[in-house]
């Protein structure tokens, strides 16, 4: 999949919430309202010169085929929320907020947070990802991110979302074959020592799997 304009982001977007069931109600999203959101969102960041970094899953569209989202995660620093007046917080805690830019949900971590900001710093580059050029995270960026998610996830029970970003991991790591160890060396800073003990068992396990695939399918 190539994604080349806003309004193709958009319609990735849109095709996720409508074809999501749990959306099928009377006050359903209007579809072409939700591609335009998107494509003023960009050029709303662009005009007001926030800095930011694209991650989350329409990030890993430029590295994966197949995934789909229902958002936009933004690195990005506290103040600059002050020059978008016209986002909607819906919920903030100290290193997250949840807001809405017209029909358009946009999760929004801040830099706030130690390994946010070293990724918004030091793992993301500005690219011609769209119709223009976009600060987006390297593969490894996605990848801190990812892992360091994993063990809140757990806990948290939710196994749906630990399923995406198992398999984003999984396929990042397959397609692009980064220096992992360097990864958790960097993450180790950032994480507890359970914590990181936790991520170190689930990587093992999805470099097992990403063996035995590579193995059955030559």
């Amino acid at each position: 999949m190539t994604i080349q304009s806003s309004a193709q982001i958009g319609k990735v977007i849109r095709d996720a919430v409508v074809f999501n069931v749990k959306n099928w109600t009377d006050d359903m999203v209007n579809s072409d309202s939700l591609i335009q959101s998107v494509q003023d969102l960009f050029t709303l960041l662009e005009q007001r010169k926030v800095d930011y970094v694209l991650a989350g899953g329409i990030a890993l569209l430029h590295y994966i085929d197949g995934r789909n989202t229902q958002d936009i995660d933004i690195l990005m620093a506290l103040s600059s929320i002050e020059k978008l007046p016209e986002l909607k917080i819906i919920n903030q805690d100290l290193y997250f907020i949840r807001a809405a830019y017209g029909e358009l949900q946009i999760d929004i971590l801040l830099t706030k947070n130690p390994l946010f900001k070293k990724v918004f710093e030091s793992f993301s580059k500005t690219q011609q990802f769209l119709d223009r050029k976009i600060p987006i995270a390297k593969v490894e960026g996605l990848l801190l991110l990812k892992l360091y998610a994993l063990p809140s996830l757990y806990r948290q029970g939710n196994f749906a979302r630990v399923g995406i970003y198992e398999n984003d991991i999984a396929t990042l790591l397959n397609d692009y074959q980064p220096d992992l160890n360097l990864l958790l060396a960097k993450l180790s800073k950032f994480v507890n020592e359970s914590d990181l003990a936790e991520i170190k068992t689930i990587v093992a396990d999805i470099q097992n799997r990403i063996n035995r695939f590579n193995s059955e399918s030559r």
